[in-house]
């Protein structure tokens, strides 16, 4: 698949098989998250791989949005770290970054993933920060359920002209 077919077609997947992921292949995924770009290439991430039936359940009593992860056999913890990053304002988007390209790869390699929003929602920040135990430059940002699945899903269409604008307005 290249690029611009994985653009098109990647869908949020929220239902899994169950077939496990592999911890080399959770790796391999963060290390095209890391190939993201980032503000003068600070790269102010951290990922923490989780694979404990456990702690994904734990995660669901207090993420309202959470509920693939039953059925998930593992996730990714996206953080960024505040003394890392450029200045306090670019880990959020430098973590965006590193995010899709994990959606990307997770496509590419056949896996379905979905992304569950951490940040900026204060509640779940802090959660995320107890149940980890992160540092305190450390700031969770998105959480990316993964696992194989068998169902197929359809490109929509959500090419919209009309937001399309030249040189002004």
């Amino acid at each position: 698949m290249n690029v611009l077919e994985a653009i098109l077609s990647r869908r949020s997947i929220r239902k899994y098989n169950n077939r496990a992921v592999t911890h080399e292949t959770l790796e391999e995924l963060i290390k095209y998250a890391m190939y993201a770009p980032s503000a003068v290439n600070k790269q102010p991430w951290h990922f923490i791989i989780i694979d404990d039936r456990s702690i994904l359940n734990k995660i669901m009593e207090f993420h309202p949005h959470a509920g693939m992860l039953e059925n998930a056999p593992a996730a990714i913890l996206i953080c960024g770290d505040e003394q890392l990053a450029h200045t306090p304002a670019y880990w959020p988007v430098d973590c965006a970054a590193a995010t899709q390209n994990l959606l990307l790869a997770a496509h590419g390699m056949g896996l379905g993933a979905v992304w569950l929003g951490i940040y900026p929602r204060e509640e779940r920040i802090n959660s995320i920060i107890n149940l980890f135990n992160l540092p305190n430059e450390v700031r969770p940002f998105s959480l990316i359920s993964l696992g194989y699945t068998s169902e197929q899903y359809k490109t929509p269409s959500r090419f919209k002209k009309e937001r399309i604008h030249h040189n002004t307005w």
